[in-house]
């Protein structure tokens, strides 16, 4: 019997995350794994409380024509990564793989070339997560070193987007 490999058996639980999505644009889901047990999951939503982007049928960032990977304070929602942060604890996250698919919110296909935004990234970084892997496609993903975007610190360029 063949079996699916680990990493894409995780993402595969990361993209089932994705149905509880509520973004207009595009969704994610997103796991922490350590030492082969889910920590937590996230996915793309307002705060708890507010109002989701699909309860109000627009998305401001698309209604202002506002390129990908741009202006993220202006959207409604907490990225997947930042809210599987906000569930888990630290010390479950030393160490820790966060896996992540986003898909298109009209089309359902997957995000090309996803990765997250600096401030997860950020967050990421502090949160003590070693790895990150990203589904490309369904059976295709890339693998991050997290310690890569400490050497390679592209806020010091001032660069926008992804």
């Amino acid at each position: 019997m063949k079996r699916v490999d680990k990493n894409n058996y995780y993402l595969d639980i990361a993209e089932t995350v994705i149905e509880r999505g509520t973004c207009l644009r595009r969704n994610f889901g997103a796991i922490i794994v350590k030492n082969d047990e889910i920590v937590s999951t996230g996915y793309t939503g307002a705060p708890r409380g507010r109002k989701n982007c699909s309860d109000l049928g627009f998305c401001l960032r698309e209604k202002l024509s506002i390129p990908r990977g741009e202006r993220y304070e202006l959207c409604r929602s907490v990225h997947a990564e930042a809210n599987c942060i906000i569930s888990a604890s630290r010390r479950d996250m030393i160490g820790s793989t966060l896996y992540l698919v986003g898909r298109d919110a009209k089309t359902k296909e997957l995000v090309e070339s996803a990765s997250s935004c600096a401030m997860c990234k950020r967050m990421i970084i502090n949160a003590g997560i070693e790895k990150v892997i990203i589904r490309n496609t369904p059976d295709k993903y890339t693998v991050v070193n997290v310690s890569e975007w400490i050497e390679n610190d592209e806020s010091l360029e001032g660069a926008l987007g992804y």
